[in-house]
């Protein structure tokens, strides 16, 4: 393993790391998934309060990550903690989910999204027809030229970032303000334990999903034991400020009659702040924005599909590089799986999927904390987690929560979240009794 580890180079820096958080994290959830929330909550404080929770989720789960990819900083994400701290079945079934729903599903999504924006603009061409091309386009730069795909990756997210801050202070200084209370009420209280809020706290910890992007890249960070835990963290806490501010904005520019059941939420606030035409104009700026999304994933999640051909002789091809040390094929099977969403999936059923299935792998990583903690006492730990153990409580209870009613509410995209679990056991035992054969046969 060691010496796998030695052949990846670490060309990613801290900066270099908090863009891939910030840009994995800033996609889709945060400019579609308010019209979704409003439909059932009318109220501005609740609506903010959801995205304080799914704030403060994430960081717990970000402080969580970090002591485990700095105890084990290899890259891989769940697939390599949870086969190093359970079992390489739980691992495998894990990195099953990142292959299959984790990092192809957001990808589908963020391009669904993109052209939805773009075609607002550029009505000639389809959003189904625009997906693909991005996606195409992009694994096709990070599947030939690494330091292109780093360079794409930080201006793009750089430019993003600078778009959230000018749209939050032009709506502050430009729109004309709605009538919305976001001072709380004895109401707002039983919203907050409402089924309501705790299926819109899905979409809100899909829009946070990408707060352990670093983690799937850790052997190619230089200093991962250090750099990778504040990635993490830095990463989280800016993205949670914006999100707080841009959601404000948001609420105080456009009438939640309005809001409910719309996807295009960042349009529907440029087009109050700055006219049609502005409007226009910043849902290309939108459309471009997710660009980084997309870019961010399509880098990271190849590199977890290459883990397991390294681990999992029976996957090996997927853990070949070409000249430039890319996991080329590991690329090609993503791209497929999300060319594959894209032309069968909504943008709804995407988002319930996935955050079923991808909540309940970062449940069993973060409970992952105490045992490891339990196992190997005496292992090294550069990092521990703030606030141990009421974070890792913290982010286990919400979890929690939010799973039971997921399978509640939402009990189709649950059972086939478990499906897509169930379909990785047979592939996990038929690799294993591959392995089992070969090494018999020598």
């Amino acid at each position: 393993m060691s010496s796998i580890q030695n052949q990846n180079p670490r060309l990613i820096n801290l900066f270099t790391a908090i863009c891939m958080v910030v840009a994995n994290m800033i996609g889709t959830g945060v400019f579609t998934s308010l019209g979704f929330q409003s439909v059932e909550i009318k109220s501005g404080f609740a609506l903010l309060f959801l995205w304080l929770v799914g704030g403060i989720f994430a960081l717990c789960g970000a402080l969580c990550y970090g002591e485990l990819g700095a105890a084990m900083p290899r890259s891989g994400g769940e697939f390599h903690y949870l086969s190093q701290t359970y079992h390489p079945m739980l691992g495998f079934i894990s990195g099953w989910v990142s292959i299959t729903v984790g990092f192809a599903a957001p990808i589908a999504a963020a391009a669904i999204a993109f052209g939805q924006y773009f075609s607002r603009v550029f009505p000639v061409a389809t959003p189904m027809a625009i997906a693909p091309f991005v996606v195409i386009i992009i694994s096709l730069i990070h599947a030939n030229n690494l330091k292109l795909g780093s360079y794409f990756q930080s201006v793009f997210t750089v430019l993003k970032v600078l778009l959230i801050v000018v749209l939050i202070g032009c709506g502050l200084f430009i729109a004309e303000p709605q009538n919305i209370q976001f001072l709380p009420s004895l109401k707002d209280v039983q919203l907050i334990w409402s089924s309501p809020f705790a299926i819109s706290l899905v979409y809100v910890t899909y829009a946070y999903s990408g707060w352990n992007a670093s983690v799937y890249v850790a052997s190619e960070v230089k200093e991962p034991e250090k750099n990778v835990p504040r990635s993490l963290w830095a990463g989280t806490l800016l993205v949670m400020v914006l999100y707080l501010l841009l959601n404000f904005i948001f609420l105080y520019t456009i009438p939640l009659d309005e809001l409910a059941g719309k996807l295009e939420v960042g349009y529907l606030a440029a087009n109050r702040i700055f006219g049609a035409k502005g409007g226009e104009m910043m849902s290309l700026l939108i459309s471009f924005g997710l660009l980084s999304s997309i870019s961010s994933m399509v880098w990271a999640g190849p590199r977890v599909t290459q883990v397991i051909g390294e681990d999992i002789p029976f996957f090996k091809r997927l853990a070949r590089r070409n000249s430039s040390g890319i996991p080329y094929y590991a690329i090609l099977l993503q791209l497929s799986i999300v060319l594959l969403l894209v032309l069968t999936s909504t943008f709804e059923a995407v988002i319930t999927y996935l955050g079923f299935t991808l909540t309940l792998s970062s449940f069993l990583t973060v409970l992952g904390v105490f045992v490891h903690r339990l196992k190997f006492p005496a292992a090294p730990r550069p990092y521990k987690t703030w606030g141990y153990p009421v974070t890792p409580l913290i982010f286990l209870a919400i979890s929690l929560w939010m799973l039971i009613y997921i399978l509640l509410g939402k009990p189709v995209e649950s059972i086939a979240g478990l499906a897509t679990i169930a379909l990785g056991l047979p592939v996990y035992f038929l690799a294993r009794k591959n392995q089992l054969a070969s090494s018999t046969s020598k």
